[in-house]
């Protein structure tokens, strides 16, 4: 088998890297890629991931076999769709089915339609109608950006200068893109409680679970900075346990696949529920439309079973063998660029990339390029470098180890991934 996978990221990194290890593939391209994946015997392809007409064509010339998209923006531009069309297998929703992420005014809808908990909320375009909203219900309080984000479309705004920002930022200065190009903005109340993730494979009305992760999204430690794409995460999550994701599948997954059937938006692909486990119980913040960045990284380190083969099973409507590892933990930690999430330096010097051998360590490239014939940082969240061990202890002594033995000048990494576990 030939498999694509497109997107350039340290979830594509590891996504490619799954499938790699399976005997039944031949060769797997990633479009773009980025060239630190080389080394792990995938091949990158020189195509931009919004650029249907090329991606189709490539898969139609190397009898690729079925096709995985990574990130957000061509599920936005409707890759998938046009794969489709061409009679491609793709293992990724429709951008009809993606809506669910880039429109947090529909998926908030769809929850309350279908009864999915979620925070208390209301949608506005009108810049004076949502200051009125955000000043009467006070602060904290959560607004998001209706539209593509990248992970960084949603502001939590602990004073009211800082809603009226957000607000400001989202309505006015239209720093968002929807599928409608109006300025639109979801304001919620502020949840407390801890924060997760949980994965599922979805075909139709059909959910196998995918992992479950605790991502770090600010930029510091103890939850301090700005919101990033995510600056760590580690898996699965002992806080917990079985009860709570038999819960998620059955109260938060499975209403919603079936609520998209219903609107004629049947999903394929992976699922992302992020959720808030508060004193009321289990809340969603957010549907992704993919695997999260970084939890990729760590979730797909947990699978036992062959992810071709699951993969391949659902697309053919055949019922997948889905194994976990049942002991130890996998945590991942990302090494980001000065400056990130906003303006960050570029260019810095990188080294190999590589971690030691016979060990539990991986190294998922996401911000680096070449340049004469040296690897050097182009994003923000340069790479993520994880290790499986049986406690959280354990896993963060041998990455945070390895960091600060191999330093790369200016750049930083929060250096308390993973410790809410050991609370």
């Amino acid at each position: 088998m030939n498999i694509l996978v497109i997107g350039s990221g340290g979830r594509e990194h590891a996504i490619a890297k799954a499938i790699v290890r399976s005997p039944k593939v031949k060769t797997v391209y990633c479009a773009k890629g980025n060239p630190r994946m080389a080394q792990d015997g995938i091949v990158c392809v020189d195509i931009s991931e919004t650029d249907k007409q090329a991606l189709v064509q490539f898969a139609k010339e190397h009898e690729i076999s079925w096709t995985f998209i990574g990130p957000e923006l061509p599920l936005f531009h409707g890759v998938s769709d046009a794969f489709e069309q061409e009679g491609l297998l793709v293992f990724s929703p429709s951008q009809r089915a993606a809506k669910i992420e880039y429109s947090k005014d529909f998926a908030k809808e769809l929850m309350k339609k279908y009864n999915v908990p979620t925070a208390q909320s209301q949608t506005f375009t009108d810049f004076e109608k949502a200051k009125t909203y955000c000043l009467e219900k006070g602060v904290p309080i959560v607004i998001k950006a209706d539209g593509l984000a990248a992970g960084k479309g949603v502001v939590v705004a602990m004073t009211e200068q800082e809603a009226l920002d957000a607000l400001s930022l989202m309505l006015i200065d239209g720093s968002y893109t929807n599928d409608n190009d109006v300025a639109r903005v979801v304001i919620e109340e502020y949840l407390e409680g801890e924060e997760f993730s949980v994965f599922s494979f979805v075909k139709g009305r059909k959910a196998w679970f995918a992992g479950i992760s605790q991502d770090h999204k600010r930029a510091y430690d103890n939850d301090k900075g700005a919101n990033t794409g995510g600056m760590g995460a580690y898996s699965p999550v002992p806080q917990f346990d079985q009860t709570v994701i038999d819960d998620v599948m059955m109260h938060v997954v499975q209403p919603i696949i079936d609520g998209l059937v219903l609107e004629g938006a049947s999903y394929t692909g992976v699922l992302y529920a992020g959720l808030m486990m508060t004193k009321n119980g289990i809340k969603v913040i957010e549907f992704n439309a993919r695997f999260g960045d970084p939890e990729t990284q760590v979730v797909l380190q947990r699978l036992k079973s062959d992810f071709v083969e699951i993969i391949t099973d659902i697309l053919e409507d055949k019922e997948p063998t889905i194994e976990w590892r049942q002991s130890g933990i996998t945590l991942g930690v990302v090494v980001a660029a000065n400056g990130y999430p906003s303006a960050y330096v570029k260019d810095l010097p990188l080294g190999t990339l590589t971690v030691p051998q016979h060990t539990s360590m991986e190294l998922f490239a996401a911000g680096v390029t070449e340049k004469n014939g040296e690897y050097v940082s182009s994003g923000g969240r340069i790479f993520l470098v994880s290790a499986t061990a049986q406690t959280v202890k354990e896993a963060q002594q041998e990455v945070y180890t390895y960091l600060s033995e191999n330093p790369i000048p200016q750049t930083f990494y929060r250096q308390d991934i993973g410790s809410k576990a050991l609370r």
